[in-house]
């Protein structure tokens, strides 16, 4: 386990709109604030189409991650998650999880890690900036190559 002291920051409440792309929209948003690490406590959100972590195959190894992703449409959403940021390809890696009802079946539910999505409606979400300890996602490669939080300094 690691365990670091966080000094929050700014907080912020974002609302991303009818036809943007999650991810892009969240990139843009960290970027024009110069926001490099933080957590997203929550948020809620229609979405056209997402992208989750999941597969209906059986797996070799059942410890190992999966890859590979199952597509949705026409869902509600409340998910959170992280924010870390890579330095040396200059881009933020965020990490979100999303469990997701499908509007057009009884809102069936399905959770995991949210790989895209396309808003429909909108997107509330609450942002908490981190100014201290600096956080990265490194890849483990004895651990099936994960990216995983790690607290610096």
């Amino acid at each position: 386990m690691q365990a670091a002291e966080v000094t929050p920051g700014r907080t912020f409440a974002v609302r991303f709109d009818h036809g943007e792309d999650f991810y892009t929209s969240l990139a843009e948003f960290c970027r024009t604030r110069n926001i490099r690490q933080g957590f997203i406590p929550m948020f809620i959100a229609g979405l056209r189409n997402v992208e989750l972590v999941g597969t209906c195959e059986r797996l070799e190894n059942p410890e190992a991650p999966v890859w590979s992703s199952v597509h949705l449409e026409y869902v509600e959403a409340l998910g959170g998650g992280t924010l870390a940021y890579d330095d040396a390809n200059s881009e933020l890696n965020p990490h979100i999880h999303v469990s997701v009802g499908l509007k057009t079946h009884a809102a069936a539910g399905y959770t995991s890690h949210l790989l895209g999505a396309t808003v429909q409606f909108l997107t509330e979400m609450y942002v908490v900036e981190a100014t201290t300890p600096t956080w990265t996602r490194p890849r483990i490669r004895d651990l099936y190559d994960v990216p995983r939080l790690t607290f610096d300094g």
